[in-house]
């Protein structure tokens, strides 16, 4: 699957529109005639860092391919309160149906992509590389990941298939670090690239040794994250990873590791504050 797959998107939204949807939207019905158009805006409530712009515009879409949508704004931008994100014009009833569905959206993938630019300002200055996980909500990865870069981030695995990561659950179950990347070796085409997760220097010594082409450094202090980038002495790419927070993002940078990843960008961070606002009807009257 692709960041983001056309088709997988297309499924993901319809699945969210039947889930808000259901049988109707009885109020909206109920309350605004089918002739009616309108305009409305996406406005940010807050400062934040625009991503979820094509989810969003599929909603409507799905709704009423006549919906006129008109981004004021791209991906990866940064809005300030009051700033629009897009216009959306059509159907009043498609508007207003389709409202809480594309803000789920926006809201959701803009505070992920406001986050990860948050940690990588964090990180500026030097040689690291923020990377985000597979901890992400199921059937949204894609468009969790694209949120990432959205912000500044960089991908890791997108699924199993993307790289051997050998960890800690592998390893016991073939008996030791040397023999799990052996068989990694006889198994990984030339491209496959086989990272090795270790949480004490003796495992790194024994990751090294038997050829591991990344090291991932698993919940270590800054100070044995210092001594493991020393060992390695540039032999190849150091990743640090677990317990990651802003807070602690500095100071793990400037051990010398290539890469830290960072669970919290996709599992923890808040939704933007965006709001849809109608800014035009027509056909009010009519019944």
């Amino acid at each position: 699957m692709h960041l983001f797959d056309g088709d997988v998107l297309d499924e993901l939204v319809r699945l969210a529109l039947r889930e808000d949807l259901g049988a109707g939207d009885a109020t909206t019905e109920a309350l605004v005639p089918a002739s009616a158009r309108g305009a409305a805006v996406a406005v940010a409530k807050s400062g934040l860092v625009l991503s979820g712009l094509e989810a969003a515009e599929r909603v409507f879409r799905l709704l009423d391919p006549g919906i006129d949508f008109s981004r004021r704004a791209a991906d990866g931008d940064e809005l300030e309160p009051g700033d629009v994100a897009f216009e959306a014009r059509g159907s009043l009833r498609t508007l207003l149906s389709g409202e809480r569905t594309a803000l789920n959206f926006l809201q959701r993938l803009s505070g992920i992509a406001t986050e990860t630019r948050a940690a990588v300002r964090l990180l500026e200055g030097t040689k690291v590389r923020l990377l985000d996980t597979r901890k992400t909500t199921p059937g949204w990865r894609g468009l969790e990941k694209r949120a990432v870069r959205d912000g500044g981030g960089h991908g890791h695995r997108t699924s199993l298939a993307d790289g051997i990561l050998i960890k800690d659950n592998h390893i016991a179950a073939v008996g030791s670090i040397a023999e799990a990347v052996r068989r990694a070796k006889a198994f990984a085409h030339p491209l496959l690239r086989v990272e090795v997760e270790v949480k004490d220097l003796a495992e790194l010594d024994e990751a090294l040794a038997a050829g591991a082409d990344l090291v991932l450094l698993d919940n270590l202090t800054d100070e044995l994250l210092a001594a493991a980038v020393r060992r390695v002495a540039g032999r190849v790419p150091v990743e640090a990873s677990g317990n990651m927070s802003r807070e602690r993002l500095r100071s793990v940078a400037e051990t010398g590791v290539d890469f830290i990843s960072m669970g919290a960008l996709t599992h923890s961070a808040p939704a933007a504050d965006l709001s849809l606002a109608v800014t035009s009807i027509a056909g009010r009257e009519d019944r």
